[in-house]
Protein backbone atom coordinates (compact mmCIF):
# COMPACT_ATOMS: atom_id res chain seq x y z
CA UNK A 1 0.00 0.00 0.00
CA UNK A 2 2.80 2.02 0.93
CA UNK A 3 4.60 1.83 -3.23
CA UNK A 4 1.06 2.73 -4.11
CA UNK A 5 1.01 6.18 -2.13
CA UNK A 6 4.65 6.57 -3.13
CA UNK A 7 4.27 5.86 -6.86
CA UNK A 8 0.31 7.89 -6.71
CA UNK A 9 2.67 11.14 -4.98
CA UNK A 10 5.49 10.74 -7.78
CA UNK A 11 3.51 10.95 -10.49
CA UNK A 12 1.31 13.45 -9.54
CA UNK A 13 4.10 15.49 -8.69
CA UNK A 14 5.90 15.12 -11.68
CA UNK A 15 2.27 15.79 -13.75
CA UNK A 16 2.39 19.64 -11.82
CA UNK A 17 5.80 20.28 -12.60
CA UNK A 18 5.13 18.82 -16.61
CA UNK A 19 2.15 21.75 -16.08
CA UNK A 20 4.44 24.31 -15.46
CA UNK A 21 7.54 23.48 -17.90
CA UNK A 22 7.50 26.38 -20.67
CA UNK A 23 7.32 25.58 -24.07
CA UNK A 24 8.82 27.61 -26.91
CA UNK A 25 5.69 30.43 -26.74
CA UNK A 26 4.95 30.00 -23.09
CA UNK A 27 6.93 30.41 -20.03
CA UNK A 28 7.28 28.67 -17.05
CA UNK A 29 5.92 30.72 -13.95
CA UNK A 30 9.65 31.52 -12.39
CA UNK A 31 10.31 32.89 -16.30
CA UNK A 32 7.60 34.98 -16.28
CA UNK A 33 8.22 36.92 -12.47
CA UNK A 34 11.80 37.29 -13.88
CA UNK A 35 10.80 38.60 -16.77
CA UNK A 36 8.75 40.92 -14.76
CA UNK A 37 11.42 42.01 -12.42
CA UNK A 38 13.27 42.60 -15.25
CA UNK A 39 10.86 44.90 -17.22
CA UNK A 40 10.17 47.04 -13.74
CA UNK A 41 14.06 47.62 -13.24
CA UNK A 42 14.29 48.34 -16.77
CA UNK A 43 11.70 50.98 -16.24
CA UNK A 44 13.09 52.45 -12.81
CA UNK A 45 16.68 52.40 -14.32
CA UNK A 46 15.10 54.90 -17.19
CA UNK A 47 12.57 56.92 -14.89
CA UNK A 48 16.18 57.44 -12.99
CA UNK A 49 18.13 58.49 -16.03
CA UNK A 50 17.83 62.04 -17.14
CA UNK A 51 18.21 61.44 -20.47
CA UNK A 52 15.61 58.47 -21.25
CA UNK A 53 12.85 60.00 -21.62
CA UNK A 54 10.77 56.69 -19.74
CA UNK A 55 7.12 57.77 -20.50
CA UNK A 56 7.55 57.85 -24.07
CA UNK A 57 9.16 54.23 -24.20
CA UNK A 58 7.26 50.95 -24.16
CA UNK A 59 9.56 47.95 -22.25
CA UNK A 60 8.56 44.18 -22.90
CA UNK A 61 10.66 40.98 -21.41
CA UNK A 62 11.12 37.81 -22.61
CA UNK A 63 13.09 35.18 -21.50
CA UNK A 64 15.87 37.75 -20.72
CA UNK A 65 15.30 39.74 -23.76
CA UNK A 66 14.05 43.43 -23.23
CA UNK A 67 12.06 44.99 -26.20
CA UNK A 68 12.56 49.03 -25.90
CA UNK A 69 10.04 50.62 -28.55
CA UNK A 70 8.25 54.16 -28.76
CA UNK A 71 8.93 57.85 -29.96
CA UNK A 72 12.08 59.74 -28.54
CA UNK A 73 13.23 62.79 -29.33
CA UNK A 74 16.43 62.37 -29.95
CA UNK A 75 19.53 60.13 -31.38
CA UNK A 76 20.68 60.39 -27.74
CA UNK A 77 17.89 59.49 -26.13
CA UNK A 78 17.13 56.45 -27.96
CA UNK A 79 21.11 55.85 -27.37
CA UNK A 80 21.47 56.08 -23.87
CA UNK A 81 17.98 54.16 -23.15
CA UNK A 82 19.55 51.17 -24.38
CA UNK A 83 22.91 51.51 -23.04
CA UNK A 84 20.49 52.15 -19.77
CA UNK A 85 18.31 49.28 -20.33
CA UNK A 86 21.89 46.63 -21.17
CA UNK A 87 23.53 47.78 -17.69
CA UNK A 88 19.87 46.12 -15.91
CA UNK A 89 20.68 42.26 -14.07
CA UNK A 90 19.13 39.89 -15.72
CA UNK A 91 19.22 41.29 -19.33
CA UNK A 92 20.25 39.10 -21.93
CA UNK A 93 20.34 41.41 -24.51
CA UNK A 94 18.08 44.72 -25.95
CA UNK A 95 16.30 45.29 -28.85
CA UNK A 96 16.35 48.93 -29.76
CA UNK A 97 13.27 49.69 -31.04
CA UNK A 98 12.76 53.18 -30.56
CA UNK A 99 12.09 55.80 -33.62
CA UNK A 100 13.57 59.42 -33.27
CA UNK A 101 10.63 61.58 -33.66
CA UNK A 102 11.03 64.21 -36.55
CA UNK A 103 10.11 67.19 -34.69
CA UNK A 104 7.33 68.64 -32.18
CA UNK A 105 3.72 67.61 -32.40
CA UNK A 106 0.59 69.51 -32.20
CA UNK A 107 -2.10 69.23 -29.33
CA UNK A 108 -4.41 68.04 -32.41
CA UNK A 109 -1.72 65.75 -33.66
CA UNK A 110 -1.30 64.23 -30.31
CA UNK A 111 -4.88 63.69 -30.21
CA UNK A 112 -5.21 62.18 -33.63
CA UNK A 113 -2.62 60.04 -32.68
CA UNK A 114 -4.14 58.76 -29.23
CA UNK A 115 -7.60 57.99 -31.54
CA UNK A 116 -5.62 55.88 -33.99
CA UNK A 117 -3.84 53.88 -30.72
CA UNK A 118 -7.06 53.32 -29.25
CA UNK A 119 -8.94 52.25 -32.92
CA UNK A 120 -5.93 49.98 -34.43
CA UNK A 121 -5.39 48.11 -30.20
CA UNK A 122 -9.74 48.07 -30.29
CA UNK A 123 -9.38 46.49 -34.04
CA UNK A 124 -6.90 43.86 -33.14
CA UNK A 125 -9.00 43.48 -29.46
CA UNK A 126 -11.77 42.05 -31.66
CA UNK A 127 -9.79 39.96 -34.87
CA UNK A 128 -9.38 35.58 -33.67
CA UNK A 129 -5.60 35.79 -34.72
CA UNK A 130 -4.11 38.76 -32.81
CA UNK A 131 -3.41 38.89 -28.96
CA UNK A 132 -4.24 42.61 -28.22
CA UNK A 133 -2.84 41.99 -24.97
CA UNK A 134 0.84 40.97 -26.19
CA UNK A 135 0.62 43.73 -28.71
CA UNK A 136 2.32 47.21 -27.90
CA UNK A 137 0.88 50.02 -29.99
CA UNK A 138 2.18 53.61 -30.55
CA UNK A 139 1.51 55.93 -33.00
CA UNK A 140 3.37 59.20 -34.32
CA UNK A 141 2.05 61.63 -37.04
CA UNK A 142 -0.43 58.44 -38.30
CA UNK A 143 2.57 56.04 -38.49
CA UNK A 144 1.52 53.13 -35.77
CA UNK A 145 3.96 51.10 -34.23
CA UNK A 146 3.89 47.81 -32.98
CA UNK A 147 5.66 45.79 -30.55
CA UNK A 148 6.36 43.29 -28.16
CA UNK A 149 6.35 39.23 -28.26
CA UNK A 150 3.81 37.12 -29.99
CA UNK A 151 3.12 33.56 -30.49
CA UNK A 152 3.84 33.21 -34.30
CA UNK A 153 4.58 34.99 -37.91
CA UNK A 154 0.99 34.14 -38.24
CA UNK A 155 -0.04 36.72 -35.29
CA UNK A 156 2.90 39.40 -36.38
CA UNK A 157 1.71 39.53 -39.88
CA UNK A 158 -1.92 39.69 -39.16
CA UNK A 159 -1.05 42.20 -36.40
CA UNK A 160 -0.07 44.21 -39.66
CA UNK A 161 -2.95 43.75 -41.74
CA UNK A 162 -5.29 45.15 -39.16
CA UNK A 163 -3.10 48.21 -38.19
CA UNK A 164 -3.76 49.12 -42.26
CA UNK A 165 -6.94 48.65 -42.48
CA UNK A 166 -8.03 51.63 -39.73
CA UNK A 167 -8.89 54.68 -41.37
CA UNK A 168 -6.01 57.30 -40.59
CA UNK A 169 -3.07 54.94 -40.44
CA UNK A 170 -0.68 56.13 -42.65
CA UNK A 171 1.98 53.11 -42.02
CA UNK A 172 2.36 50.55 -40.14
CA UNK A 173 6.10 49.56 -38.55
CA UNK A 174 6.09 46.04 -37.64
CA UNK A 175 8.64 46.00 -34.61
CA UNK A 176 6.80 41.82 -33.28
CA UNK A 177 8.87 39.49 -32.64
CA UNK A 178 8.07 36.17 -32.68
CA UNK A 179 8.48 34.28 -29.19
CA UNK A 180 10.88 31.45 -29.50
CA UNK A 181 12.93 29.30 -27.22
CA UNK A 182 16.23 30.51 -26.21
Amino acid sequence: MKNVIVSWATALGITLLASCAATRTQQAPGEYIDDAAITASVKSALIADPVAKAYQIEVETFRGVVQLSGFVGSKDERNTAERVAAHVKGVASVHNNLAVRAGKDTVGEVIDDSVLTTRVKAALVVNPVTKARQINVTTERGVVQLSGFVDSATEKRTATEVARTVAGVHDVRNELETKSAP
